[in-house]
């Protein structure tokens, strides 16, 4: 079993990319399951064809144990039979929303999640691993693979070398856990790919897939479905389609060599020095 995090800069569209991801893995005849780890609950809405299911901590919280809780009260099958769990978080201003995730994933295994046969369990993730609590699925041996979304916009790639500082923390201490590529979700920023693809072969790592803006994508999404449900045939359902099949076939799989911040300064300020030379 393959075990797979998705993570990113805030509002980069990790939750989009999750959910049409784990639909394309589906459709390649692969078991596949989505664990949301945001509190907001709404990584797999699009699987459940815009119902946000029961997150794992809100059922904890009302029931008083483990042993109060049915399975299928917090696992649910979602399109082309995609498990849609959502670990759910604190009440607001109460506790730690990434303390959350360890306790949602403890549960979950309690009822024998992780010998239900899936060939791949990707994990949508908040933020990046600065808070160590959302670096759970990496620290627990959750998640053996990184992929981080980035974009050409400046900070979505400053928080991409903290998540490979992250990996590579862990790494150093034992931890078998890789990245195992960027994944480019455009912005239409000027040489976009071109940034995208200096930073990553700076920490070592590559471009494993491109999605292209396309207002597909948000109108899926407002009808509560994936573009591999709703929008069949179009370019973008064909894109990532073939991001699935890279990502099931990819076996480069790296420590990363992040960057300090210095340097990493360095390399974006030429980069728009270059930029504004072009005119």
């Amino acid at each position: 079993m393959r075990q797979i995090a998705i993570y990113g800069k805030g509002g980069i569209g990790k939750s989009t990319i999750s959910s049409n991801l784990a639909a394309s893995i589906a459709g390649e005849g692969v078991k596949v399951a989505l664990i949301g780890c945001d509190p907001k609950g709404d990584s797999t809405r699009n699987l459940m064809r815009g119902r946000k299911i029961p997150a794992v901590l809100d059922i904890l919280r009302k029931s008083g144990s483990t042993k109060n809780i049915e399975k299928d009260s917090i696992i649910f099958n979602g399109f082309a039979d995609v498990t849609c769990v959502e670990s759910g978080g604190p009440e607001p201003g109460i506790g730690c929303a990434g303390r959350g995730v360890i306790e949602a994933l403890s549960t979950i295994s309690s009822f024998g999640f992780y010998n239900d046969g899936f060939d791949i369990v990707l994990y949508d993730v908040l933020g990046d691993v600065v808070c160590g609590g959302f670096a759970t699925p990496i620290r627990q041996g959750f998640a053996q693979e990184i992929y981080i979304v980035v974009s050409g916009e400046y900070m979505s790639l400053y928080a991409a070398n903290n998540i490979c500082r992250g990996v590579k923390v862990f790494a150093d201490r034992g931890v078998k856990t890789h990245v195992a590529g960027f994944i480019l979700n455009s912005r239409n920023v000027p040489r976009e790919r071109e940034l995208a693809e200096i930073v990553a072969e700076a920490i070592g790592t590559r471009i494993i897939g491109i999605i292209p803006r396309d207002n597909t994508i948000g109108n899926c999404e407002r009808q509560g479905m994936t573009t591999i449900e709703n929008a069949t045939g179009s370019d973008i359902e064909k894109t990532f389609r073939e991001l699935a099949r890279s990502i099931i076939n990819n076996k480069r799989l790296v420590v990363p060599t992040p960057l300090s911040n210095d340097d990493l300064e360095s390399l974006l300020m030429n980069f728009q020095l270059e930029e504004c030379a072009k005119g």
